[in-house]
C-alpha cells in the first residue's frame, strides 16, 4: 500500500479547546500494534483518565503539534517538552543542557512513509529552537525498528545513552545530528 499524499495536510499546534480531539488521537496511537514499546502509557490507563486531565494536558503540557488532513481528521502527532538545566527528567537523570524532548510521535498507518513525520518534526523543532534549546533529543525503544528508521531519516543519531525501565532492554537516546540553527537577524 502506498502512502497517502501529505500536500493536503496542515501542520499546526493543538489549541487548548481541542483537548477532546487530542485525546482521541492519543487513544488511537495507543491502539497501534507497537504501542507497548512506543509509549510509556497504555490505552487502558489513558482511557480511564478524567476529562480534566486531558484539558490540562492540552492547555499546559508539552507543545503538541498535529497534522490535519484536508477532511479535518488528525493523522499525526508530535510534542516537545522543554527540559531546563538542573531539572530531573522523567527517568531521574539531571538535565545538563536546556533541551527539547520530542515525545508522543504518531503517524496514522495510511500516511507512514509519506514524509509527514519529517514535516511534523521540522515544525516541532523550529518551535523548540525558537525557545532557545541547545539540543533536541528523543527516546525510542530498541525494538521499534519503524520508529528508529523514521528518526534516523529525519537526522537523529544515537548518543550512546540507554534508559532502562525494569526488565526492559531500554530506550535509546537519539539527538538531532545538526547544530542549532543560527537565528536570522
Amino acid at each position: 500500500m502506498s502512502a497517502l499524499p501529505i500536500d493536503d495536510c496542515v501542520i499546526r499546534p493543538v489549541r487548548a479547546e481541542e483537548w477532546a480531539a487530542a485525546r482521541e488521537l492519543r487513544l488511537t496511537a495507543l491502539r497501534d500494534p507497537v504501542a507497548h514499546i512506543a509509549y510509556m502509557d497504555t490505552y487502558e490507563e489513558a482511557v480511564a483518565r478524567p476529562d480534566s486531565w486531558w484539558r490540562e494536558r492540552a492547555a499546559n503540557g508539552a507543545r503538541q503539534f498535529i497534522a490535519e488532513a484536508g477532511d479535518g481528521s488528525w493523522v499525526a502527532n508530535a510534542a516537545v517538552l522543554i527540559e531546563e538545566v538542573g531539572t530531573t527528567d522523567w527517568a531521574g537523570s539531571v538535565v545538563a543542557r536546556r533541551q527539547g524532548h520530542l515525545v508522543g510521535v504518531y503517524v496514522a498507518p495510511g500516511y507512514r512513509g509519506s514524509g509527514l513525520a519529517k514535516a511534523l518534526f521540522e515544525t516541532a523543532l523550529e518551535w523548540a529552537w525558537g525557545r532557545g534549546v541547545e539540543r533536541v533529543r528523543l527516546l525510542v525503544h530498541s525494538d521499534n525498528a519503524r520508529a528508529l528508521a523514521s528518526y534516523r531519516k529525519a537526522g537523529f543519531v544515537e548518543t550512546g545513552v540507554t534508559v532502562s525501565l525494569g526488565d526492559d532492554p531500554g530506550d535509546l537516546e537519539l539527538e538531532l545530528a545538526v547544530e542549532r540553527p543560527v537565528p536570522h537577524r
